[in-house]
Order: C-alpha cells, then structure tokens, then sequence
C-alpha cells in the first residue's frame, strides 16, 4: 500500500478555504508563504523572442494535486521544468516551500549548491522513460539514493523493493529496459522518482509516448499516489477523465497565460472562459 511508505515531509493537504485571514500586522504574509509548497511570482519566460511564460502567478499548497492543462505551446511543461530547475525564468521568482531557487537572501542569483539542496526537494517524470539501457530495473533505481542521498547500497536496495512493490514490478527487479514494456518503464521512472522521498512531484504528459492499454498502467499508479499520500503533484496531462480524478484544482493556460482555474467539477461542468471551453470541445471530441 502506499501509505506504507512516509512519501513526504509536509504536513497534510489544507484546503485553500482554510488559509489563514490577514493579520493586523501583516504576520499573515509570514505564515501563508509556508503553506505553500511551489509559489510562482510574475514569472515570464521567453526564447528568444518567443515569450512562452508572461507574468504567471501560481501558487500550490503542500499535498494539493494540480493539473496544468490547455493547448499544446501555452506553457505548461516549461512551468514545470522552471520548478525543477532545469530552466531559468526571465523575470520573476520561484520559491520551494518559501525558498528561492532563483535569488539569494541579497536578491543576487542563486548558487548551484543552494539549487541543488532545494531542488532535491522536487521530482519529475518526463515524457520519456530516461532509463540507463544498460542498467537493470534495481541499479537504475539505487543510483540516485547511493550517489545524492549517500544512502548504503542495503538501504537503497531496500527502498527500491518497496517503491517496485507500489508501482506494481518487483518481479522486474533483475530485467533491463529492453525487455520491458513503455508502460512499465514508465512505472519504473515514477519508482525511481519516489525513491527520493520528494516532497514535490511533477509529471510531464507521462502516457504521451503510450498507447491507451499501457497508459491505463501507469495513470493507475498515479491515482493510487494521488488518493494515498502527502506529496504534491504537480501535472501536465491531455488525459481529461484522468485529471478530473486525481485533480484537487484545474489550471487552464493558453499562450503563457493562465485563463482560468477552479474545482475539476467547475471547470469541466461550467468553465467560464470561452477559450476554455473550445479547448475542451476539442479534446473531448477526440
């Protein structure tokens, strides 16, 4: 069971109904910004002279499940590698349960130590399965928790049973990425990001490269993460009944901007943007 396994350091999920009301000396400003797991501050992105991100304020609560949804190029993958780092945003800021990973206490740029130390705090699943081909499923899962974490190779071993045991694939535990199917690759990358114990997990269209069978595989394993543990999940998906599931709140970008969010039951029930529900026509109709 997933409950098995301490997944996260935050504490429980609080709705946003129950934050706290401003204080008459602003102490309320000191204490929100712990509640949030990821914040997102007038952040912008461009390539070159492509803005992909404008002025984007997002902020998730420790334990929330949030999916990013809306056409493809409105920005939501590169919200995501922004969180985990592997992207500098142009302008804003970017905070991990109220640290920056963008700027130091004197607002100069982060170090890559400081990045590092905060971002261990943050898991991704990428579209691709990213597994070393020539490792097996257990050397692909110990080597994070052996070379970052310095865990001994007993008790990494130990952890990788455990998340083989969620994801479904201990009798996998000898074979190598060949001789697995793209679904249970895709289960052995969430392993492998959970054997980090992240507090934050972000997923990247993880069924894309899946045909619907194997697909059903791996959103399974998500649901399951979603319903039983702290962590907080952070989605891109074009699996609409999926996001509906596992989803605490829907975000809606088109063209680096956010549209519209709410409830799953307000935005596919009664979405008040236009765009969004053309969007929605779209994709459901597929």
């Amino acid at each position: 069971m997933l409950s098995a396994v301490e997944f996260s350091r935050s504490g429980p999920f609080v709705p946003a109904a129950a934050a706290a009301p401003m204080e008459a000396d602003g102490s309320a400003n000191r204490s929100q910004q712990a509640m949030w797991s990821i914040e997102f501050e007038k952040v912008s992105k461009s390539f070159g002279a492509h803005r992909v991100l404008v002025d984007l304020d997002l902020h998730v609560r420790p334990g929330e499940k949030v999916t990013l949804i809306g056409p493809s190029g409105s920005g939501k993958t590169t919200v995501l590698r922004l969180a985990m780092t592997l992207e500098k945003p142009t302008g804003g800021d970017i905070r991990v349960f109220g640290e920056s990973i963008v700027f130091d206490a004197a607002g100069k740029p982060i170090s890559g130590s400081q990045e590092a130390r905060i971002r261990r705090r943050c898991g991704m699943v990428f579209q691709q399965f990213n597994l070393f081909p020539h490792l097996t499923v257990l050397q692909n899962l110990i080597l994070a928790p052996t070379t970052v974490l310095r865990q001994s190779r007993e008790q990494a071993e130990k952890s990788a049973f455990e998340y083989l045991r969620i994801v479904g694939l201990e009798n996998k535990v000898h074979a190598y990425p060949a001789q697995l199917s793209g679904g249970q690759q895709q289960r052995i990358a969430i392993a492998r990001a959970l054997i980090l114990r992240p507090e934050i997990l972000l997923l990247d269209e993880i069924t894309s490269a899946l045909d619907p069978e194997l697909a059903g595989e791996v959103l399974d394993v998500v649901r399951g993460l979603a319903q039983e543990s702290k962590v907080t999940l952070l989605i891109v998906t074009h699996e609409m009944r999926f996001a509906r599931d596992v989803s605490d709140r829907i975000v809606v970008f088109d063209a680096g901007r956010i549209i519209e969010q709410g409830s799953p039951e307000k935005i596919f029930t009664n979405p008040e943007s236009e765009r969004t529900r053309a969007f929605l026509r779209s994709i459901l109709n597929h």
